[in-house]
């Protein structure tokens, strides 16, 4: 029947999943990578540590199961990570990852060009990619390229393929799906904008020479990927209008599954597109994760949660932030967290915080549904956050909706759906 391969490209480690026709796990394997690291203000990884790490995940994934029976390959990344390359598909450029922010005074420039879009953001693509063309300034012809689009790359010896999602902060239109107009006016030399293309799309065969060098059949396709968050989405099951995913981690990310485009630069809210009927709408929070880190260790959270009553609410108003600013549900620079007053008890506080946190969950889908999104039927949850079960059910008593099992955690799980045109 055959194996279909999903690769996860993040930002600490490259995870691989290889499934079977009926979407059965016959083998897994994950490679570390070095820590990102500044380079004259940049915050940067090695494009060629991405490729060791996927040839680690491949070798080991060999040792589990035969890999010459393997049909289609699937990449998915981290939204925003950007670098230049010349046309043999040689970096030019560093690799600025999807946390980078770039100067203010960029992005003003980019925006008085182009609509209040997602690309229009210090963090976008646009901006790495026109900042990079500006300070490294490469000879003749090059390509701009996300992460996802450098590794699918590597298998097929060409640069310049990308997909609807990985380009959506590059500037790329998912509602006409083409480049608009307004990208000429930004000066960007002899530099290429990938052809793009839906997610799980076949988009080219692996290159002989790299098939050899792999063991790979020849008639291995490489499919069009997607961004982690939206292949983590596809991995947990959902994928119906109406059906979302919350991930807790670090911050805060909803998506739901819509049928229509739902846009607002008041809240935060962009969307992804799936395929022609189907959108993944939401935002981003800098609520989250980072906040218990910073509050409590590891074994605090596990033994503070054990002397909550999930039932019980606490009555505290919190807004938990990590730091001053708010993306989403609203937009706000200025925003200040709110924790206090702090209750003597520690798991009081834990409650208080898991409480905010659930309440952000619940403003962002109730406002996607005043904007016209379809209603929220049910909830699955990814990340760290998802194990937690006293903060999962004090999510069901202030969230207010379904919650349903994640089906699979793992964002390469959703990339090898894809490869196997399982979506």
């Amino acid at each position: 029947m055959g194996s279909f391969l999903g690769l996860d490209i993040g930002t600490s480690g490259v995870r691989a999943i290889l499934i079977s026709d009926a979407g059965q796990i016959l083998a897994s394997s994950r490679s570390v990578l070095p820590v990102s690291f500044y380079q004259r203000g940049m915050l940067c990884q090695q494009p060629e540590d991405w490729w060791q790490a996927v040839l680690d995940c491949l070798q080991q994934l060999s040792g589990q199961h035969d890999l010459t029976d393997l049909q289609a390959i699937s990449i998915n990344g981290t939204s925003g990570t950007t670098l230049l390359t010349n046309a043999r598909n040689k970096p030019v450029s560093p690799a600025l990852m999807y946390n980078d922010v770039r100067p203010a005074e960029l992005a003003r420039e980019l925006c008085s060009k182009a609509p209040a879009i997602p690309a229009c953001s210090r963090t976008g693509a646009l901006a790495k990619a026109a900042w990079l063309f500006r300070n490294y300034t490469p000879a003749g012809e090059y390509f701009i390229q996300q992460q996802a689009d450098w590794v699918l790359s590597q298998f097929t010896g060409k640069p310049g393929i990308s997909d609807w999602n990985n380009t959506l902060k590059l500037g790329f239109d998912p509602e006409t799906l083409s480049w608009p107009g307004w990208l000429t006016e930004i000066d960007m030399g002899k530099g290429k904008f990938p052809r793009v293309f839906p997610p799980g799309k076949p988009v080219a065969d692996i290159s002989a020479r790299m098939a050899r060098q792999l063991g790979l059949p020849q008639s291995t396709r490489l499919h069009a990927g997607t961004t982690d968050s939206i292949a983590a989405f596809l991995a947990s099951g959902a994928g119906q209008p109406g059906e979302a995913v919350t991930s807790l981690g670090s911050t805060l990310v909803l998506k739901l599954c819509t049928q229509k485009s739902i846009t607002s630069n008041a809240h935060g809210i962009y969307s992804h597109r799936l395929d022609q009927q189907r959108w993944l709408a939401g935002g981003a929070s800098n609520s989250g994760g980072a906040v218990l880190k910073e509050k409590f260790t590891i074994d605090e959270l596990l033994s503070l949660s054990e002397q909550i009553s999930p039932d019980l609410d606490t009555g505290l108003e919190y807004y938990p932030l990590p730091a001053k600013g708010e993306r989403f549900p609203f937009p706000d620079p200025e925003k200040m967290p709110v924790m206090q007053p702090v209750p003597d008890s520690r798991s009081e506080y834990l409650q208080a915080i898991f409480e905010g946190i659930a309440r952000i969950e619940k403003q962002g889908y109730d406002l996607l549904e005043e904007l016209g999104a379809d209603k929220v039927l049910s909830i699955r949850s990814s990340g760290g956050g998802a194990a937690n079960p006293v903060w999962t059910r004090i999510r069901q008593r202030i969230v207010d909706r379904p919650f349903l099992q994640a089906e699979q955690t793992e964002a390469a799980y959703g990339s090898a759906l894809l490869a196997a045109g399982k979506v």
